[in-house]
């Protein structure tokens, strides 16, 4: 792992995990019903600290997707090994977290599958691919900017949850207290 490992062109990049979580992304966005699609990306109601943070977020972000892309893979080391599992089982909860979110109909809150364990596992998962991409490339610098993201993302996340308990209620509020934000913590 470095600090600032060197960034260069490349096809052994680790953008392939990028185009792995585009593609699962992507897959499922094609195939899921369109009302499901707006209700994924669905920003109304938001209050504007919650659109600032987010949006501050996603400049860390970029960054961290900056890194990933113009970062050679540390093939065929330990650390490209651990990013690669830990990418992999990403990228299969957030499969799994998207099966979750369209099978359940639009007037009840999704609390089935991995929303019994999160209340928003797919960022949990998406978080996790891109952490795997980060050890997979050896960078402290993505990991760093990948977790300032995240908790900037917070506050978009907390503008979900009100707009869910506007929508659904008492229903929503009882979720909450049973189940953690992210998993096991908070």
């Amino acid at each position: 792992m470095e600090l600032f490992p060197e960034l260069k062109f490349g096809l052994l990049n680790g953008w392939i995990f990028l185009g792995l979580l585009c593609l699962a992304d992507g897959i499922c966005f094609l195939l899921f019903p369109k009302d499901v699609v707006k209700r994924l990306f669905d920003r109304s109601g938001w209050s504007q600290k919650q659109v600032v943070f987010t949006v501050i977020g996603k400049v860390c972000a970029l960054v961290c997707l900056l890194s990933i892309v113009f970062t050679p893979l540390k093939l065929g080391t330990p650390v490209f090994i651990a990013g690669a599992i830990v990418a992999g089982l990403g990228l299969l909860g957030l499969f799994v977290a998207l099966l979750n979110f369209k099978n359940t109909p639009f007037e009840q809150p999704v609390s089935q599958g991995l929303y019994r364990i999160s209340r928003h596992p797919q960022i949990v998962m998406a978080s996790v691919v891109l952490l795997g991409a980060c050890i997979a490339i050896g960078s402290w610098t993505a990991i760093i900017a990948l977790a300032v993201a995240r908790i900037l993302s917070h506050f978009g996340i907390v503008a979900e949850e009100e707009i869910c308990l506007k929508q659904y209620g008492d229903s929503y509020r009882v979720y909450m207290q049973r189940v953690p934000r992210y998993f096991v913590f908070f």
